[in-house]
């Protein structure tokens, strides 16, 4: 297998709908070491043949199964790093700024201006989610123009962070029809609290710590990505 094999391959994998480089090192990596024990039984094959007799064990779907099972593998990674970072803010020292935050909401929204500060609270949640949402896509397309390449886990950082806040913020309508039922009763009053605290804070990690650390989780999950 030459230097030039590899390249068409990953040229190939690019063909065929696969455009991160995670993913395409994975893939050419197994049709490589295939294609090798083909040639090993049938030498006279050309490149070519061998490489389309490997893709066709792939099945109907080509690399779409493969692509879709390592999508979900690594959104659960990413996940796990928000749950992480999200668990730290409810221990020591933390938890004392998370239940600041809380004790905030709770007495805003029990005030005879409650109202007001609902609406202000989603409107700056609102503000905060779409301005960090195109900063973080355009330093993702600006990291991709300097590098050339698409790393998963890197577009998961920059391009689908605070993905919850924005799921939040689509609910505006429902949530502003409710708005009188969440402020009017004591124990929706703490349940609401609570879940802004609770966006607040996954909007704060995804939007800005988790991106901060996009080097060290990149470098850790892709020996490769700093040669």
């Amino acid at each position: 297998m030459t230097k030039e094999h590899i390249q068409e391959l990953y040229a190939f994998t690019r063909n065929h709908y696969v455009y991160h480089y995670d993913l395409q090192t994975e893939l050419v990596d197994h049709l490589a070491n295939d294609i090798e024990t083909i040639w090993q039984e049938q030498p006279n094959l050309s490149f070519e043949d061998v490489r389309d007799q490997s893709f066709k064990k792939f099945g109907v779907f080509g690399f779409m199964d493969v692509v879709e099972q390592r999508q979900k593998a690594m959104n659960k990674r990413y996940y796990n790093y928000l749950l992480s970072e999200l668990k730290q803010w409810f221990s020591i020292p933390k938890i004392v700024i998370t239940l600041t935050m809380f004790l905030m909401f709770y007495t805003a929204f029990t005030s005879r201006f409650a109202q007001y500060f609902f609406f202000i609270t989603f409107g700056v949640l609102a503000i905060w989610t779409l301005y960090k949402s195109i900063q973080l896509n355009r330093e993702f397309r600006r990291r991709s123009e300097l590098s050339n390449k698409k790393w998963l886990l890197e577009e998961l950082i920059f391009k689908q962070a605070g993905s919850v806040g924005i799921v939040f913020l689509s609910q505006f309508y429902n949530i502003f029809t409710w708005s009188d039922v969440f402020i009017s009763n004591s124990k929706l009053v703490v349940l609401t609290a609570a879940v802004f605290t609770l966006f607040y804070l996954i909007n704060y990690i995804s939007f800005k710590l988790i991106p901060e650390k996009a080097e060290t989780l990149l470098n850790t999950t892709y020996p490769e990505y700093s040669m």
